[in-house]
């Protein structure tokens, strides 16, 4: 990529990019075979890839018939709320993963990473992919993923009505404006969960191209009430009083929003890549692609886009078997087992030179050389800020005024000034 994360140090907030189902507590059903030598306890969030991960983990157990592997997976929320507990005493968890950001920095605070910095399955990796997963020089987990954090949009709509890809906030105002005069919504936006925290991501990017600035707002050397916060939230609220979003969006979740893009009622859905399985689950002939918001002009803009690295594996510093659980990381990131992964599941990994087959996959691949931003959210390092300035586009959504709304997320900033 030509602009790649500059978080060695700035450990952050964790992110919803894409959510296990919220009542799910799964179990691989390829585990526990009686005449295994090791068991290992492999735990995660992601219940959408279970199906890949039983199919990965037989064939793991294979090639290595003196392991098996128990998986677990958990409800994206109770997974960030319990992991150090599930980690800490090694009995769970001999391979686990992490958010970056906040949930990575509290695991690695309390000790839980095996220090993975000398094993030669990092070669399998791209180097400035896997910086998420460092600390003070140590490679503590290994990203896997490689995320887009930005809308997901038809093209066969785009290209019915005869729109091209807006390059500045006139024209994406624009653009929307033709959607909804010609019967679309414009932007499917999942405002009662992940929608407000991952749109922010593309709206703050260029108003605010300064990668320190969620650094600086926590040390208190800038604020929310400062002009790049309040224009994102006047352009949020413009959104909404113009009619591009759905109706009730603060009441919509994510599933129903995807429902909205894969009926093809809305045209774009302010998410990100992650949720592009999910919509061609619902109708495979859809043609994808991504889209960010250029909140000023063209000749100011710094960055096109977003980018996450996440899901990141680690090995538990507790655990009785670390040799069989690197194993198994190093299984998922040889060449062959992570493009199974990628193409099943639809997700861009940060393995070198993969086979992706997918349509939706060989579609976007473009990005992944195009100058994106780590997304920003993930630079903030306390709960309560992140949740202040998530509430603050709630509000502006709701009704309230930018500035109001911008002075009362400064008030709770003030509280936890780093």
């Amino acid at each position: 990529m030509k602009s790649l994360p500059r978080i060695l140090g700035l450990l952050s907030l964790v992110v919803l990019a894409s959510c296990a189902p919220a009542n799910s507590d799964l179990s691989s059903g390829s585990n526990d075979s009686s005449d295994s030598d090791v068991t290992i306890s492999f735990i995660h969030w992601r219940g959408e890839d279970k199906e890949a991960f039983d199919s990965l983990i037989n064939e793991f157990e294979d090639a290595n018939p003196g392991i098996s592997v128990d998986m677990n997976i958990y409800p994206s929320d109770q997974y960030q709320s319990q992991a150090q507990t599930l980690v800490r005493d090694g009995s769970t968890g001999d391979v686990f993963t992490s958010f970056p950001g906040a949930q990575f920095d509290a695991l690695n605070k309390i000790g839980a990473f095996a220090d993975l910095s000398d094993e030669p399955f990092l070669d399998h990796f791209e180097d400035s992919l896997i910086e998420a997963g460092q600390k003070d020089g140590v490679q503590y987990a290994l990203p896997y993923q490689l995320v887009f954090n930005q809308p997901v949009y038809n093209v066969d709509i785009f290209e019915e009505l005869g729109l091209d890809i807006p390059r500045d906030w006139d024209s994406f105002l624009e653009v929307c404006q033709t959607l909804l005069d010609n019967g679309y919504i414009p932007i499917a936006f999942p405002g009662a969960d992940i929608g407000p925290g991952q749109l922010m991501n593309s709206m703050v990017m260029n108003n605010a191209p300064d990668e320190d600035i969620f650094e600086k707002l926590q040390a208190g050397e800038v604020k929310a009430t400062d002009e790049w916060w309040v224009k994102t939230l006047t352009q949020f609220k413009e959104l909404e009083d113009l009619g591009y979003f759905q109706e009730d969006s603060l009441g919509t979740q994510h599933p129903a929003a995807i429902s909205l893009v894969a009926q093809e009622k809305a045209a774009m859905l302010a998410t990100g890549s992650y949720a592009m399985a999910g919509l061609l689950e619902q109708t495979e002939d859809l043609n994808l692609q991504l889209l960010a918001p250029i909140t000023v002009d063209e000749s100011d803009a710094t960055y096109e886009g977003i980018h996450t690295t996440t899901f990141m594996l680690g090995v538990n510093s507790q655990s009785e078997h670390p040799e069989e659980a690197k194993a198994f990381i190093e299984f998922l990131s040889e060449k062959g087992p992570a493009s199974e992964y990628a193409n099943a599941t639809g997700q861009h990994l940060t393995v070198k030179e993969l086979d992706y087959e997918t349509d939706e996959l060989r579609d976007t691949a473009d990005w992944m050389d195009k100058n994106t931003r780590f997304q920003p959210r993930f630079l903030i390092t306390n709960a309560d800020v992140e949740q202040a300035l998530i509430s603050s586009i709630q509000d502006v959504i709701a009704g309230t005024d930018p500035e109001d709304a911008a002075a009362s997320a400064q008030g709770i900033i003030d509280q936890h000034i780093d």
